[in-house]
């Protein structure tokens, strides 16, 4: 959470949408520049609300990794099909930019068919899940075709790793052709009012070894959201459907503060960890005691010092990356996770209804969220059920302890600030909002009620 936007970070991405977000609210594009991404947080995304507006599409089957492009690529057989490497088709040397070491990989590679989007999308966010042994990473890339008929380039969308004693996890700055460009982890238009929209995208999947080396990764999950959806400062309320509250455990990430600098120094930095862990371990999954060795003793909830570690972007300097923390919960057995819009509050009702909470990205003014004490330009929150009136029950781990993470926010307070595109900064600035971004964890086998909710909010 950040309780004040650091625009020292800011990407060329942020600056292009504060334009195109300016223009549409009639605000000059240098008070909408304030726009920034806070290192470690949840940020502002731009689109993202009505589930028509969003198109997340995946690959996670036997059928559809045979149904891609594979040079060097064997489909895995089991409960949980992937690809993996089964003859190199070559080698390559990779300099870690943030070690500087320079070592050599032999690859193979896997493309996904084309996926014409339902929804023209002016962003798109890929999201995977992989076990990467050690030795061994991969990288993602998006390319696609534009609404004029002309071609994207590739972008990185990460170069990942479960561990960090190969590679630095990381995503990659500066890549545009100057009509779309890549801000951490989200593809976008750069211009979104001339009309030009991403019409189709493939997914390209680059699989690292060691040479010689006798483990590979594997891909169990790879896909992408892509959406388009208008400025707007205000969304539609939504009618209560359900109250059913679950058992999820409460992780304070401010308990944290100043613990492992080098990984962003805890606190309000480590808002979308320390709620990944949360519905991780709801899962009844989490380290093992092994795992947890390096953490210092004193340190209390090492669980999360662990995430924080393990979700860890070295180009973002921060815990904050997206689908690096779904890819996280997907390295615990039998976990799944993605990265998605939602469109409404039932839309959430609907998972927590069938025992699937929901991971919620958010920006707001202290006093546009009573209850909460705090205003953020970008903040992770975890919705674990909803009361008899309607309201938001919520897992926030911006809290003084433990015990004090769970709260209970107004309904409409809480829907608008999650699902709404745009809003005034505390200088009447316009900046965006988060969108309805929001991270699933679920297994890799849900029961039926689940996958009929997932199926219901387009994660397929």
């Amino acid at each position: 959470m950040s309780k004040a936007a650091d625009t020292s970070r800011r990407t060329v991405l942020a600056a292009a949408a504060a334009t195109v977000a300016a223009a549409a609210a009639g605000a000059s594009p240098a008070s909408a520049a304030s726009r920034g991404r806070h290192p470690g947080h949840g940020r502002p995304g731009r689109p993202g609300a009505r589930a028509a507006l969003v198109d997340y599409h995946g690959w996670s089957t036997a059928s559809d990794w045979r149904a891609g492009t594979g040079d060097g690529t064997r489909v895995t057989a089991g409960a949980r099909p992937g690809v993996t490497i089964a003859a190199p088709v070559g080698s390559t040397d990779y300099t870690d930019p943030h070690t500087g070491t320079t070592a050599t990989w032999e690859y193979a590679t896997w493309a996904s068919p084309e996926h014409r989007l339902t929804v023209p999308a002016t962003e798109a966010i890929a999201s995977w899940n992989a076990d990467t042994p050690a030795g061994t990473w991969v990288q993602i890339e998006l390319g696609g075709t534009y609404s004029d008929g002309t071609a994207t380039p590739w972008y990185v969308m990460g170069r990942w790793a479960a561990g960090d004693g190969d590679i630095r996890r990381t995503s990659v700055d500066d890549q545009s052709d100057d009509r779309s460009s890549v801000s951490t982890d989200t593809f976008s238009i750069d211009d979104a009012d001339s009309g030009l929209r991403l019409a189709a995208y493939r997914l390209r999947l680059t699989l690292y070894r060691k040479p010689g080396g006798g483990a590979s990764p594997t891909v169990w999950r790879a896909g992408a959201m892509g959406s388009d959806v208008p400025a707007r400062f205000e969304v539609p309320a939504s009618t209560p459907g359900l109250a059913r509250e679950l058992d999820v455990p409460r992780y304070s990430q401010d308990v944290h503060s100043g613990q492992y600098p080098e990984y962003d120094g805890g606190g309000e930095a480590w808002c979308s960890p320390t709620s990944s862990e949360m519905i991780i371990e709801y899962w009844g999954r989490g380290p093992s005691a092994e795992q947890l060795s390096w953490v210092d003793p004193s340190y209390a909830d090492p669980s999360v010092c662990h995430a924080a570690r393990y979700t860890y972007d070295y180009q973002y300097e921060g815990c904050g990356n997206w689908p690096f923390n779904a890819a996280y919960a997907a390295t615990y057995q039998g976990l799944q996770g993605v990265v998605t819009r939602l469109g409404s509050l039932n839309d959430a009702e609907r998972l927590v209804g069938a025992g699937i909470p929901v991971i919620t990205s958010q920006s707001f003014l202290k006093e546009e969220l009573p209850g909460a004490g705090y205003g953020t330009s970008g903040h992770l929150m975890t919705v674990i059920g909803f009361t008899a009136e309607g309201d938001v029950i919520a897992n926030d781990p911006a809290s003084s302890d433990d015990d004090a993470v769970r709260h209970v926010y107004d309904r409409r307070s809480w829907e608008n600030i999650w699902l709404r595109t745009q809003r005034h900064d505390a200088d009447g600035n316009v900046v965006s909002g988060t969108g309805g971004v929001c991270y699933l964890y679920f297994p890799v086998e849900p029961t039926e009620e689940q996958r009929a909710a997932l199926r219901a909010v387009g994660v397929v």
